[in-house]
């Protein structure tokens, strides 16, 4: 059965068969600061709220998998105040866990986090071992992530088996390196969500995208809202993925 969703008094009808998984690239909100004569910390709350939006307006279309790229491995460069508050905004969400846990959503963290304070990653490991036990919606979010370091990640935890003589190189295929991700047992990306105007990947699930959809769009994270991804949903509908078939 079709799903319907009210939005702006119109009635849109959004794909019989839903993603899986769909990835969101939150770019543009230094952008829609200075727009505004902000600092582009303001952006990023803003982006926060957008944030909040759409992982409920997921949930209640019945996307089951969505991943955010939050923090890359190369925002580390950022000027200070900048990162600083993009902690404290992630520190401000980790403390909201109950709404993870009335929502029955598992949170899983992506990528590497030995580089975050003490604090914050004992927060980012208390919120992932108090929402294990969900799977109404899983929420993946890619913080001090790259997907050229997690294939690297992969990689070493492969070779640490055949050094050890538990796997052999011959036996070494798409599914050994799928195994070493931090996405493992989790269902690949269907739909690439990409706001801001850019047209790239920026490094977001590399391995995990191989046939994904793109949708790409000039609005500003901060604007994207419910209405939005029902278009983009709408638009991977008219898809056709054939998968290198015919």
């Amino acid at each position: 059965m079709a799903i319907f969703t009210k939005k702006k008094d119109t009635e849109k009808q959004l794909p019989e068969v839903l993603p899986q998984h769909v990835g969101f690239i939150m770019d543009g909100n230094g952008r829609w600061a200075k727009k505004r004569g902000l600092p582009r910390p303001f952006g990023h709350r803003e982006g926060a709220k957008t944030f909040r939006k759409i992982v409920r307006h997921c949930k209640d279309i019945g996307i089951k998998h969505i991943s955010f790229y939050a923090f890359s491995t190369e925002n580390w460069q950022r000027p200070q105040e900048e990162v600083d508050a993009i902690m404290k905004l992630f520190s401000d969400y980790l403390d909201d866990v109950q709404e993870l846990l009335t929502e029955k959503t598992r949170m899983v963290f992506l990528g590497d986090k030995a580089m975050f304070p003490d604090y914050l990653r004992e927060k980012m490991e208390k919120t992932e071992a108090e929402t294990a036990v969900y799977d109404e919606m899983i929420l993946f979010l890619a913080v001090n992530y790259g997907g050229r370091d997690e294939l690297a990640h992969s990689a070493r935890l492969i070779a640490e088996k055949v050094q050890k003589g538990e796997l052999s190189p011959e036996d070494i295929t798409e599914q050994t390196v799928a195994d070493g991700l931090y996405t493992a047992g989790y269902p690949d990306v269907d739909l690439v969500i990409r706001p801001s105007g850019e047209l790239r990947l920026s490094n977001f699930l590399i391995w995990q995208c191989a046939y994904a959809e793109y949708y790409f769009t000039d609005i500003l994270w901060p604007d994207f809202s419910p209405d939005d991804l029902d278009d983009a949903l709408i638009e991977y509908g008219r898809r056709n993925r054939r998968f290198g078939g015919v």
